[in-house]
């Protein structure tokens, strides 16, 4: 009655639902309300509509918001990690691969080969479309934290030196983002927010 493509395809549509359910350490701005993956993932999104005049290179916005809307549907099945945890990189993991198979897998192979080589793409952080997806991913927080004193910059362990560490990407896929980035940053210092050693 109905092809498997389709079947297929909603199946992948349904088992995505989940990440909606993702909690971000990272709080809504002026809100005590964290965010989950699927608001992080719209945000990211609006936010490459709207800064992508901003990318060192040209870029294919489409590719960009495929990107940012992808990246973390693995932590369905990984979970989120946050990015200052001194126990768990914050990079690609084995289990984040497993994820990606399996969820992506759904989708009939065509599609599941492209999204998954998308979310490779993103992953490596080597082309144009990559480094302006990072760079919004590196900005959202940033803008978050600041507005939410400090927000998860209060963590213990989280300094002025790893802060920008992190940020520092987002200069890589944006540079005239970076210094209002920047400033964002030294203000969490000035402010007490962020310890600077």
């Amino acid at each position: 009655m109905f092809s498997d493509t389709l079947l297929k395809q909603i199946d992948f549509i349904k088992e995505i639902d989940k990440i909606k359910y993702i909690q971000r350490k990272t709080k809504l701005f002026n809100s005590d309300r964290r965010e989950n993956d699927a608001e992080h993932s719209w945000h990211l999104a609006m936010m490459a509509i709207v800064l992508s005049g901003h990318s060192n290179e040209p870029v294919d916005l489409l590719k960009v918001i495929k990107m940012v809307l992808i990246h973390d549907i693995v932590e369905i099945d990984a979970g989120d990690t946050f990015i200052y945890d001194t126990q768990k990189n914050h990079t690609n993991t084995d289990e984040e691969r497993l994820a990606a198979n399996r969820i992506f897998g759904i989708l009939p192979k065509e599609q599941a080969e492209e999204l998954i080589a998308i979310w490779e793409e993103f992953e490596l952080g080597e082309t144009a479309e990559a480094k302006f997806a990072k760079s919004m991913d590196r900005l959202e927080p940033l803008l978050q934290n600041s507005s939410n004193n400090g927000g998860t910059w209060k963590e213990p362990g989280v300094t002025y030196k790893k802060v920008f560490a992190k940020k520092r990407t987002i200069k890589e896929g944006a540079e005239s983002i970076w210094p209002y980035a920047e400033s964002l940053i030294n203000e969490g210092v000035k402010k007490g927010f962020l310890k600077e050693e």
